[in-house]
């Protein structure tokens, strides 16, 4: 776990350990460690907010339970941190959560991952007095954003801010229950903003260095100015607890969400049916474009996208009249109501085209099997197999081909060991001999596979010609 040499200083340590802690914490201040400017009044932080924060309590089956409702993306170790105690083996489980009011005859906002499959749901109000059954008024896992209702009245309410107004460096705080110990404060700062974690990218999460665990999940993320700017949601470890990094939810997407909750009782999201990259140099040369965009990988059979003629290898320029990103399309789409029609600008087969779709209803998508593996080799070269027929069907494909060698990737949108090309620039092959035939005939010195990688669909730039060969 540490390197050799590693010194570990524990706070119980000897008086040695405790000096030399001392002269790490001067020497990291020494060295400008610390955000820049005087660290805000955490006394008055607690003092103002920690009443309108509520510890949660969900109970639920041993069997239902789920610690996390969103589906993660591959190999994604973020995690949804909401601590579960058992009684027994067949005991209910009891699920360990923050939130806070928003509403002070009752309203409470939350994670959705805290809720989801509960049977009961209590709440503690930070008094250590009042405990009160609630009711879910709603919950979207997409989000992960739940709100919640008690029978009560005259209740302390948090302060919203803007997270238009944070930015990397800034001072923040968390207050939550980590491990059931109800108004817990912990403080760091903006790490970044518009992170995009697993797949779908509808969040933009807000990243800081607060000590975010177990049972934080729901609660707020706080300035210096004593306002909520997002909603503590989730913890990136490959181990499950906190190593430095942690994300929320920026406020306005929560209260968005929360909105339609309350009116609706559940959110409707637009869903094209498309799986994007974002468009590197390599692949914008590859398809022929200077300029900004996102690269669709893949088109759903059956979806809007479909209906409305999208296709794998199109470059998507424009959504409902508003220029389209990698970080801004997904809650575009999202955002927009189903059966609405939308305009899509596009690039395509190296030139612009425009494209009305009728927006379909967002679904949770099953992630497809992971590619078959083959051992590696170290030297240089590619080594391509064809894939059995059954494994071809279960990619869609009548036909497609694995990599069984290849050179080390240094970047994402290059060809790995394990990928399986389905198409050349959006034009799937029934054979290897067709294959090379439209790698060959692709224009420029560059080429655009169409791979799945594991359950993602992506393009990747290879040059051509490329050193191919057959397997064995």
């Amino acid at each position: 776990m540490f390197s050799p040499g590693t010194r570990v200083i524990r706070a119980a340590g000897t008086a040695r350990s405790r000096l030399a802690a001392l002269a790490l914490c001067a020497a990291c201040t020494l060295a400008g460690c610390r955000p820049a400017g005087e660290a805000p009044d955490f006394g008055a932080l607690m003092q103002t907010q920690g009443p309108a924060v509520v510890n949660i309590v969900a109970l639920r089956p041993a069997a239902a339970t789920v610690r996390d409702s969103r589906p993660p993306a591959p190999a994604d170790p973020a995690y949804a941190v909401s601590p579960q105690i058992a009684a027994g083996p067949e005991q209910p489980v009891e699920d360990l959560g923050s939130g806070f009011i928003i509403d002070a005859d009752g309203l409470i906002l939350t994670n959705a991952h805290v809720v989801a499959g509960a049977t009961s749901i209590t709440v503690r109000l930070a008094d250590g007095q009042r405990e009160y059954p609630a009711r879910l008024v709603g919950a979207d896992s997409h989000s992960d954003v739940a709100l919640l209702r008690i029978d009560a009245s005259g209740l302390p309410v948090a302060r919203m801010g803007s997270s238009a107004s944070v930015s990397a460096g800034e001072w923040v705080a968390a207050i939550g229950s980590p491990f059931g110990f109800s108004n817990t404060i912990t403080a760091g700062i903006v790490s970044a903003t518009g992170r995009n974690l697993g797949e779908g990218g509808q969040v933009p999460f807000i990243q800081s260095d607060v000590a975010v665990n177990p049972g934080s999940s729901g609660g707020p993320l706080i300035n210096r100015r004593g306002e909520v700017v997002g909603v503590n949601s989730m913890i990136f470890s490959p181990t499950g607890g906190y190593l430095g990094l942690s994300f929320a939810i920026p406020i306005e997407v929560a209260l968005d969400v929360a909105r339609h909750l309350q009116r609706d009782g559940e959110i409707r999201r637009g869903r094209l049916g498309i799986s994007v990259q974002p468009l590197s140099d390599g692949l914008a040369r590859a398809f022929g474009f200077d300029g900004q965009g996102v690269l669709i990988s893949m088109v759903e059979p059956g979806s809007a996208a479909e209906a409305a003629g999208l296709r794998a290898g199109d470059v998507i320029l424009g959504f409902g009249g508003k220029a389209a990103t990698p970080a801004a399309l997904p809650r575009m789409i999202a955002d927009s109501a189903p059966g609405s029609r939308q305009e899509v600008a596009l690039w395509r087969d190296r030139h612009p085209e425009r494209v009305t779709v009728t927006m379909g209803e967002h679904a949770v998508q099953r992630a497809a099997p992971p590619a078959a593996a083959a051992p590696a080799h170290p030297d240089h070269g590619l080594v391509l197999s064809a894939l059995p027929a059954e494994v071809c069907r279960q990619y869609g494909a009548g036909f497609a081909l694995r990599v069984d060698r290849a050179p080390a990737a240094r970047h994402e949108d290059e060809l790995r060991y394990g990928d399986v090309i389905l198409a050349v620039g959006g034009r799937s092959f029934t054979s290897r001999g067709e294959f090379d035939r439209l790698l060959q005939e692709a224009p420029g010195d560059r080429a655009a596979l169409l791979v799945r990688r594991g359950s993602a669909a992506l393009f990747v730039a290879v040059e051509v010609p490329g050193r191919l060969q057959e397997a064995g």
